[in-house]
């Protein structure tokens, strides 16, 4: 590989561990990523620092936790102080770019800053005036720290896609993810730094009819279940059968990812590159299909939303199967390793490199290394959608239950503890009972070590669960022109 390789992290969003071939799916979802599972390092224990998209890519981003870099949906941005791993590399002399369809990853978010180029997701919505509405709107928002009407904005972005594929009309845009990137890589000077993440597998699936006839030919995707929100307030009933044929369509549009992800591949291999490129694929958190009884990705930090598949072909890494616990966030230190940005990470005023987190070097040599840990901040979107499905079917949501509940984990292979702020702490045996479907004892000795961890944990680097005040900015929507207003009532968005 060159002295100076390109570096490709590709984070499939909302991908579950245990639905790929590589892991030992029994559905030929991902033939593409176990031909690539065969020259790299498959991780089994990897975890995410959360279980959806902001905090999660944020700690990849930063190298710190979500207590540390603060991008959670109470205050849902990166900080103008905090410097990223983009901006490192991109000081080291590498063209950086990234391309995404979630909403989450957006300028208004600061997770595309130091990125030369980006493709962000309100630029994909028809018009223009939305992505200038919304980006100035959102400068005002960090600026005033105006809490309120940043819900209000990423809760119109998170539904976009929802509405847009009910309506038939929200193709999937990995493809054209695809074709961009291979205009990139034709057109850098120098190594490059490509950053993508793939929304085939989240909600709703609507998946190519060719993959549709391959996994799910019975199911009507318009006929299921499409909104978690409904499920889980209580408002929509769903039977394991309707479950499974969920599954199914999820099952097809993870075909049609890995399809495209192929392409890519293919495209590295056939123009000679790919010798000369590290690839990270990864996800940043997975997804519930009935399982807990929950639906989505919310309200929970079970193993199928934070124990993430992991795969990376770089120098330094050898090929296999590796089972020790690594986190998510340790992929900063591992690209900039990679990228030979070291020293460019402390002179852009990011997180200084940790050496021992690199994926490149032998061990994991640092406090509590052999755990995990995980995140969970109240979840004000999620929150405000529940409460409305709840609120039109008559049902009553119990305030002091987990819907409310912030959470935080210690997990390690064989372990796991479960710090509930409203409901009793969990703690489960791994290694005897991977689903987490009985606690374990409170005095066995792995849950105790696992307890204590997180302590620590929470000792030196999370901070309280009191006292986080919802900013009182009056009207959010005050400043917004007419024509914005009407386009998002176009939308949906506002009545």
């Amino acid at each position: 590989m060159a002295a100076d390789p390109n570096v490709l992290v590709v984070v499939l969003d909302t991908v579950r561990k245990d639905h790929l071939t590589p892991y030992g799916y029994d559905r030929p979802t991902t033939p593409a990523l176990a031909s690539f599972a065969d020259e790299a390092r498959v991780y089994e224990e990897a975890v995410s620092q959360a279980p959806w998209t902001l905090p999660a890519h944020a700690s990849l981003f930063t190298g710190q936790y979500p207590s540390v870099h603060g991008a959670t949906q109470e205050s849902p941005y990166l900080s103008a102080e905090t410097a990223t791993l983009a901006e490192a590399v991109s000081a080291s002399g590498y063209t950086t770019t990234c391309f995404s369809s979630n909403a989450w990853i957006t300028p208004y978010t600061r997770l595309t800053a130091g990125f030369d180029e980006q493709d962000s997701f309100f630029e994909a919505l028809p018009g223009s005036v939305l992505a200038t509405a919304a980006a100035d709107l959102w400068s005002w928002v960090l600026d005033s720290r105006l809490r309120p009407l940043a819900d209000r904005l990423v809760a119109a972005g998170n539904a976009v896609h929802e509405r847009l594929a009910a309506r038939g009309r929200a193709a999937s845009r990995t493809p054209a993810i695809v074709d961009r990137t291979q205009q990139f890589i034709e057109g850098a000077d120098g190594p490059w730094f490509a950053f993508l993440n793939l929304m085939d597998a989240h909600l709703p699936y609507y998946p190519p009819e060719q993959y549709r006839q391959q996994f799910a030919p019975d199911v009507d995707p318009g006929a299921v279940c499409q909104n978690s929100k409904a499920y889980n307030a209580g408002a929509r009933e769903v039977d394991e059968a309707e479950f499974e044929a969920i599954r199914r369509l999820y099952d097809a549009e993870l075909r049609h990812l890995d399809a495209e992800l192929g392409r890519l591949f293919e495209f590295l291999r056939t123009s000679g590159r790919w010798d000369d490129t590290a690839v990270v694929v990864c996800a940043d958190h997975g997804e519930l299909h009935g399982e807990f009884g929950r639906y989505g990705h919310e309200f929970a930090v079970y193993e199928p939303l934070v124990n993430v598949p992991l795969l990376v072909d770089a120098p330094g890494i050898e090929p296999g199967r590796d089972r020790q616990q690594v986190e998510l966030l340790d992929l900063y230190d591992t690209v900039l390793d990679i990228a030979g940005a070291a020293e460019a990470a402390s002179s852009v005023g990011a997180r200084p490199f940790e050496p021992e987190r690199s994926l490149c070097r032998p061990g994991r040599d640092i406090e509590d290394g052999d755990y995990g840990f995980i995140e969970y901040d109240r979840p004000v979107v999620e929150l405000e959608q529940l409460e409305r499905k709840a609120a039109a079917a008559g049902i009553e949501l119990d305030e002091d239950g987990r819907f409310y509940s912030r959470m935080r984990a210690a997990r390690r292979p064989d372990g796991k503890y479960i710090r509930n702020e409203r409901l009793s702490d969990e703690g489960y045996r791994l290694d005897s009972d991977s689903g987490e479907s009985t606690e374990a004892a409170a005095d066995d000795p792995i849950i105790e070590a696992t307890e204590a961890a997180l302590c620590r944990f929470e000792d030196r680097v999370a901070v309280g669960w009191d006292g986080h005040t919802q900013g009182d900015g009056g009207d959010p929507l005050g400043r917004m022109d007419e024509t914005a207003k009407s386009r998002l009532r176009d939308l949906g968005y506002l009545e």
